[in-house]
């Protein structure tokens, strides 16, 4: 794992679980703070029998940039979270967007319909993975709410390379409760406080994804519960964008039930993290 910070990585307990759930007794899975102007030397310099790496924060778009190869998904995020070596070199993907979209089937419950809109809040990398995972559950519309939208251009960006319709609304003009009343999914990246002037609002959205999970719960998470609706967690993402990862490194189909086990463990049985 590549990134700056990176103690606080919740990976190597999921990749440890992999392979040992895969009998790959030799392997190992580790830390490595690295930041985005390191990470081109660092994996220039990486021997052949790294078979792999996950990139976080601030490394995402260096290792797309830095690759040989990159999926489509990847160069329509814009951003990388995995390096994989191949016969040609290190292939680029971002299993961010099997995190979205895992995270909103499996727990979230959602099911999309062609006339389906979506809600993003927010517009940093995890705004980018968001909507290329909406249109890759099969959504078309997408309405994006912004502090400032000059700075939402990579994200726009990223929607319209994944053929997505996009409206961007500034977050102060924003009536939120239109907003969630026309709205079948929402998906939040923005810090828990941004929200809370607004959660009775935008619980009443059917199906939400909250991308924080620590602290927890957040306001957002127990105003949905409260209304009874179908949440998705940071956690739940966490879980399923590693799925993905382990069927790159190691080129076997990943434990998915061991793999939630140990993450389960690992951070106290906070929530369920269901499984396909």
């Amino acid at each position: 794992m590549l990134g700056k910070p990176v103690a606080h990585s919740l990976s190597p307990v999921l990749h440890g679980a992999a392979f040992a759930a895969l009998g790959l007794s030799g392997w190992t899975y580790e830390r490595i703070e690295t930041g985005a102007d390191e990470l081109p030397g660092l994996v220039d310099g990486l021997g052949p029998e790294w078979a792999g790496l996950s990139v976080t924060m601030p490394g995402k778009r260096a290792a797309l940039d830095h690759a040989d190869e990159v999926t489509p998904r990847a160069a329509a995020v814009g951003a990388a979270n995995t390096l994989v070596r191949t016969a040609k070199g290190w292939l680029a993907d971002c299993t961010d967007v099997d995190g979205v979209t895992g995270a909103l089937r499996a727990a979230g419950g959602y099911e999309p319909a062609p006339s389906d809109t979506a809600v993003v809040l927010g517009a940093g990398g995890t705004a980018a993975a968001s909507v290329v995972g909406l249109a890759a559950l099969g959504v078309r519309q997408v309405r994006l709410v912004v502090r400032d939208p000059a700075r939402a251009a990579e994200t726009l960006d990223a929607a319209k390379r994944a053929s997505l319709d996009v409206d961007v609304l500034r977050w102060a003009d924003t009536d939120f409760a239109a907003l969630a009343g026309a709205a079948a999914v929402l998906v939040n990246t923005v810090p828990p406080d941004a929200v809370v002037p607004h959660v009775a609002d935008l619980a009443a959205v059917a199906h939400v994804l909250d991308v924080i999970y620590h602290p927890w719960p957040t306001p957002l998470a127990e105003a949905v519960a409260e209304r009874g609706g179908r949440l998705a967690t940071g956690l739940d993402m966490l879980l399923h964008q590693a799925f993905g990862q382990a069927e790159h490194f190691t080129g076997r189909p990943a434990p998915r039930a061991a793999m939630r086990d140990a993450l389960r463990e690992a951070t106290g049985n906070l929530l369920p993290l269901p499984i396909d």
